[in-house]
């Protein structure tokens, strides 16, 4: 296959940085990096921004590695060179996430059209969402959109659920939290001012409170009054894949990206809780409360929320090596 232009693949690699480093990851913590090579784009952990703590296996690294990947592909897919796409291609280079090489020219489907447009409304929600209730259709298209990457979102439904996995969230929250290491990972990713990484302030939401249904991360935000409910009922998922390999943690980083994504469209707000999954008992706990084989990934809550703001990214000149 012929390249395309020089010109045009400088624009369509720097366009898919841009779109790449919208993704999520923990703390804001950005660990990538982008390399053009060869006529293709190079997704790549930088380690020097690992979380050693939080993070010690790399697995919130490599999620954060497949969404940027998947933004990367949206990318390519709306500027007419859906990409071919190829996860940890070189054994010998273990912080290569993935390779993509603009493909065969096709034009974008709505689908891709309208996910790509959501990339840069994205963003964390950790304020109390509206009672409102999601919509079935929109919770039927978060389900596919887990099922399109490979996964599967378990929507959790009744108290009975909903209360197993507060239980395992507040949980592993506390063990978290009796780690003064941990607390002071924490603490040093959280920002008082605007900057191009961490979570600031404003986007860090409440302080959480000891009787709030779901135990959100303290990044220092503001108090709420005493006894005050953070929400009562909000949708609660699961993501899970088959297994928990490398391969399995990049594919989970895309389809949360593609369920973030889908849930932005129709103007939802979303969060994620890591905390399950950053602690092997807890972990365990929810994938048998799930009655599913497979790993549990991530745990998310999405609802009607206040307007935000994305969160300020490093520039793409810091993060592509050309």
């Amino acid at each position: 296959m012929n390249a395309p232009s020089t010109t045009m693949d400088a624009t369509v690699f720097h366009r898919a940085v841009e779109a790449a480093i919208r993704a999520p990851s923990m703390h804001n913590t950005q660990p990538w990096r982008f390399r053009v090579r060869d006529g293709g784009l190079d997704v790549l952990a930088d380690p020097s921004r690992t979380l050693p703590v939080a993070d010690p296996h790399g697995w919130a690294l490599r999620i954060a590695g497949g969404a940027a990947i998947f933004n990367a592909r949206l990318a390519f897919a709306v500027a007419g060179r859906p990409a071919q796409v190829r996860l940890r291609p070189d054994a010998t280079e273990p912080d290569l996430l993935a390779r993509l090489v603009p493909g065969p020219a096709r034009p974008a489907t709505p689908d891709e059209i309208a996910l790509h447009a959501a990339v840069s409304r994205r963003h964390s929600n950790r304020r109390p969402f509206d009672p409102q209730p999601v919509p079935a259709e929109v919770r039927a298209a978060l389900i596919a959109a887990a099922a399109a990457e490979g996964a599967w979102l378990d929507l959790l439904i009744g108290r009975g659920p909903l209360a197993l996995v507060a239980e395992v969230v507040r949980a592993a929250d506390t063990v978290l939290v009796r780690d003064a290491r941990y607390r002071d990972e924490l603490t040093a990713w959280s920002r008082t001012a605007e900057a191009d990484d961490g979570v600031s302030l404003a986007a860090g939401g409440p302080s959480p409170e000891p009787q709030d249904l779901l135990a959100m991360r303290d990044f220092g935000g503001p108090t709420r009054a005493p006894g005050r409910d953070f929400e009562s009922d909000p949708l609660v998922a699961v993501l899970s894949t088959a297994g928990d390999t490398v391969h399995d943690q990049l594919v989970a980083g895309q389809a949360l990206q593609r369920i973030l994504l889908t849930a932005t469209v129709p103007g939802l707000a979303s969060s994620m809780l890591s905390q399950p999954i950053e602690v092997p008992a807890a972990r365990e706990r929810l994938r048998g409360g799930l009655s599913r084989r497979g790993c549990p990934q991530m745990v998310l809550r999405i609802g009607f929320g206040q307007p935000g703001f994305p969160t300020p990214r490093r520039p793409v000149t810091e993060v592509l090596d050309a």
